[in-house]
């Protein structure tokens, strides 16, 4: 029997909209995904993108990261003087001539700040690009593999997740802190926080891995006579793209975190000039004790306003991959564009365009 108009039009409202406790109805989220070649449906792969560069905290935490590496970056034009040259006396606080003031041993510290900035973002996003691209690798040849190569792996990542990672951190800083074979002094740092922080985005990409391949597009793909190599890095990596960069992140506010404690514990190369350097002589020279405080607290805020600004990104990463957060954000927003009209007793709310 052929419908009314009318009602095909209400069924077809009713169809696109769900009830939201305490909202009402809002419209339903596309999860549709598009067809591939071979059959099944495929994740979308870089959605994410450009509503993460609309994302207000992802640009706040994206404006606080480049003010930092344009500092670095541009550090010979901003610093009036070499970082390691004694240019007043010890622990002279802020002034015309020393904006940041000078430290225990007479350094102008702006001029350390702006250069110590290059060695630790340097080093941070070194150690956040290895730490993931080490997880990615084993990650996903355990998660994709499984059966015994999975067994190995996992025992692997199992072991280096229960141990101790600062103890561990500080005994092998120790023990390397001439260098270790042809990797000089200064990078030991970089190797020793790659070596104790692959564990935990290995773990995150394989329960993700485990998740992709049995989707139908993988399956398709192994149809078609794919090796398994360009399955695992053409079909499903790119997947995976919005939880590595997330990884990534993660990965590199570890990074500047532990290396300036290590450094701040003398566990570093103390000859370089770097924000836990900063905090290291600070320290040594007594800052706090004498009340000099624009020899620590600038360095500790660079250091929570990297971070800060790693995590806001890495927040609002979640929020575009996140279903749960992604359907709160588009309720929200619905609400914007739209009134509430209350009805009667404990009736739930009904959304009415507003007019």
């Amino acid at each position: 029997m052929d419908q009314d108009p009318m009602t095909q039009v209400a069924d077809q409202e009713a169809h696109d909209t769900f009830i939201t406790p305490g909202l009402g109805p809002s419209p339903v989220l596309d999860t549709t995904t598009p067809e591939t070649p071979g059959g099944g449906s495929r994740p979308r792969r870089y959605d994410w993108i450009q509503p993460l560069l609309r994302n207000p905290k992802a640009l706040l935490g994206l404006g606080i990261i480049l003010f930092f590496v344009l500092a670095a970056v541009f550090a010979p034009q901003i610093a009036d003087y070499p970082p390691k040259k004694i240019v007043a006396r010890p622990n002279q606080p802020p002034s015309s001539l020393h904006w940041v003031g000078t430290d225990g041993q007479g350094r102008d510290v702006l001029s350390q700040l702006v250069w110590g900035a290059r060695t630790t973002l340097r080093n941070g996003f070194a150690i956040g690009i290895l730490t993931t691209i080490v997880g990615c690798v084993v990650g996903m040849t355990a998660g994709y593999f499984r059966g015994k190569v999975d067994e190995l792996l996992s025992l692997v990542m199992n072991v280096f997740l229960i141990i101790p990672a600062l103890p561990l951190l500080v005994v092998l800083s120790a023990f390397l802190a001439d260098g270790f074979w042809i990797i000089p002094d200064e990078l030991t740092v970089v190797l020793v926080l790659v070596f104790v922080g692959w564990a935990w985005p290995a773990r995150v990409l394989r329960s993700q891995m485990l998740s992709l391949r049995e989707k139908d597009f993988v399956s398709a793909a192994v149809v078609s006579g794919e090796s398994k190599t360009r399955i695992i890095f053409r079909e499903i990596f790119p997947n995976m793209s919005s939880i590595v960069v997330a990884s990534l992140l993660g990965s590199t506010v570890f990074a500047i975190g532990a290396e300036a404690g290590l450094e701040f514990l003398g566990l570093g190369n103390i000859s370089n000039t770097t924000w836990g350097t900063i905090l290291y002589w600070a320290q040594n020279n007594s800052g706090l004790l004498l009340g000099a405080w624009w020899t620590f607290i600038p360095a500790g805020l660079a250091i929570a306003l990297v971070a800060f600004g790693l995590v806001l990104m890495n927040y609002a990463m979640d929020e575009m991959t996140n279903p749960r957060l992604r359907a709160q954000r588009d309720a929200k927003q619905a609400l914007k564009h739209a009134s509430v009209v209350k009805g009667a007793g404990r009736a739930t709310p009904v959304l009415s365009n507003a007019n």
